[in-house]
């Protein structure tokens, strides 16, 4: 008996064959949504263990609910990314070559950036775009 018919039998299936030899499987409602949730679970778990994978191979990290609840509040992102980076603006600057005053414009919602000057600052904070425009 193999390891699935054994799973079967202990769930109370019933095999029935059809007229044209194909092997139909019955179960009850609560055994069929029993499976159902095991393979929920089973993505579930999967996803986890892809995230834990990112993570420990900085292809992602963890936001610190400090940061977290800062955007949801409504501070700029690209401002608390700079500052969860330890980055003045001058720093940012010097990195992405943009003019910090351009950066304060940004940070304060006076201007929008290009698309252009938003992947320079994602690159720098090693973020992508989406991150900080949401």
């Amino acid at each position: 008996m193999t390891e699935r018919e054994t799973a079967a039998g202990s769930m109370g299936a019933q095999t029935i064959t059809t007229s044209s030899g194909e092997r139909l499987i019955v179960l009850t409602e609560t055994d069929y949504n029993r499976l159902v949730e095991a393979v929920d679970d089973m993505a579930d778990r999967a996803a986890v263990d892809s995230f834990h994978r990112k993570v420990a191979s900085g292809e992602e990290e963890l936001v610190l609910a400090e940061i977290a609840d800062r955007i949801l509040n409504g501070e700029n992102r690209i401002r608390v990314c700079r500052e969860h980076r330890g980055l003045t603006s001058q720093s940012l600057a010097d990195r992405t070559g943009v003019a910090q005053a351009f950066l304060w414009q940004i940070e304060t919602g006076a201007r929008e950036g290009t698309i252009e000057t938003l992947r320079k600052i994602a690159a720098a904070l090693s973020l992508t775009i989406d991150d900080l425009v949401g």
